[in-house]
């Protein structure tokens, strides 16, 4: 579907589907609200079925499992079974609460996805199946659902467990904890823990109202001239819910901040152990506020860097760091060829793809022209309707072609026409 050229025809294309989107948005909230209970209630129970009728068995399963293992160390099995109960208590939590949550999603998600892509191109009896498709495909999604979680569960969590306890420590060394290093991995883990969840909560809450109002004027701006993921009409559901929930979408992403600080600043008391240092443990606590602000950054396009200074972590990166800086201070200044080469080599991949795409511009007017490729086989790639003759079949012969070509000339890399 191409997008509308110009002021007038975006205004009037906006015009015409907006009522259209809205009337499907309605169609589709319709089933979800009637099959979402029900979808609800076959995830819920199927899966809660499946959690606390497997307890007891990952229980002795798990336990016995690490005890047994020839791949753990006689440290590292005692810390894994004494905080073994930890896990093992909040799995039915956590599993029966994602089951209650992801079955409301599924079920009302499910139905409206499904309305908009029985209208997409090249379907047939399109009112037909705005009505009937996401009702009963939604119920026997569920009970697929069900059926995964279940063989998950059974067969491939007991499987990996039995190949825990039987297979042999590699190259011949078990895996081991130096237990005199974890206090101070658990007193930098907790204080990271802490001073990580304060400030990027407040750095989250701060740039929110920027990515609230950035995201609606993008998502606008897609709307009004039906580009980006309006273009396609499968994708219609995702951006038009985007904008009525991008409030929610931005709260929800605060909120995995917040969470993933947890994470972020508990991996400290990792560096410590790993490092054998108190000291870089305090060092990756400041330098994770600088990474997760440049990161946030990246996401939001905003201005690069960050305000936080990001000392250095890892002792291994220092010494390198320092190694080279003195080995360079030897070594004759860099030349522009040198800076040249190096940007031809990172411009490579552009070249390539440029190449590949003239390539198929060039062979596709060839073929038109000789009558390979039919009128017919453009709708249909333009329509999508599963015909792989310029979708696959052009780029593959093109790319043949060059391969040829460089093999002939006997080339070192790819040679482009």
């Amino acid at each position: 579907m191409e997008p509308p050229r110009g002021a007038l025809a975006k205004i009037w294309n906006f015009i015409c589907f907006l009522p259209y989107f809205i009337g499907l948005l309605l169609l589709g909230n319709f089933k979800g609200v009637i099959f979402c209970p029900l979808a609800c209630l076959i995830i819920t129970i199927g899966n809660s079925a499946i959690i606390l009728g497997l307890w007891p068995i990952h229980c002795f399963w798990t336990c016995h499992c690490i005890l047994r293992s020839k791949q753990l160390g006689p440290g590292l099995k005692l810390v894994l079974v004494l905080c073994m109960p930890i896990p093992l208590v909040l799995w039915p939590v956590v599993g029966i609460a994602g089951s209650v949550i992801g079955g409301i999603a599924y079920g009302f998600l499910s139905p409206i996805f499904a309305t908009f892509d029985a209208v997409g191109e090249g379907k047939t009896d399109k009112f037909f199946h705005c009505f009937y498709d996401g009702t009963w495909s939604t119920i026997k999604g569920s009970f697929t659902i069900v059926r995964d979680f279940g063989d998950f569960c059974f067969h491939s969590y007991l499987s990996y467990m039995n190949d825990l306890w039987h297979q042999g420590p590699a190259e011949g060394k078990y895996y081991e904890i130096r237990l005199l290093y974890l206090p101070g991995t658990v007193i930098i883990g907790v204080l990271g823990f802490m001073v990580d969840m304060f400030m990027i909560s407040l750095i989250a809450l701060y740039k929110s109202p920027y990515m609230l109002f950035r995201g609606w004027h993008r998502l606008f701006h897609d709307l009004i001239g039906r580009e980006g993921p309006f273009l396609e009409t499968i994708c219609v559901p995702f951006a038009g819910l985007a904008i009525i929930f991008w409030p929610l979408a931005v709260a929800g992403a605060v909120l995995a901040s917040m969470l993933s600080s947890i994470f972020l600043g508990a991996f400290a008391g990792v560096v410590v152990y790993q490092e054998s240092s108190f000291w870089l443990g305090l060092c990756y606590v400041m330098a994770s506020l600088s990474i997760y602000d440049e990161y946030s950054n990246d996401i939001l396009d905003m201005r690069e860097g960050s305000c936080f200074p990001r000392p250095n972590y890892r002792r291994q990166k220092a010494e390198l760091s320092k190694t080279s800086a003195r080995a360079a201070s030897f070594k004759r200044p860099p030349a522009r060829a040198d800076s040249i080469k190096d940007t031809i080599i990172e411009l490579k991949p552009i070249q390539l793809l440029d190449g590949l795409f003239d390539e198929c511009q060039r062979h596709g007017e060839s073929m038109v022209a000789e009558g390979l490729i039919t009128p017919r086989d453009i709708e249909d790639a333009k329509a999508s309707r599963g015909s792989g003759v310029i979708s696959i079949g052009l780029p593959t012969y093109c790319l043949l072609q060059v391969l040829l070509r460089s093999v002939k000339a006997n080339s070192m890399g790819i040679l482009l026409h």
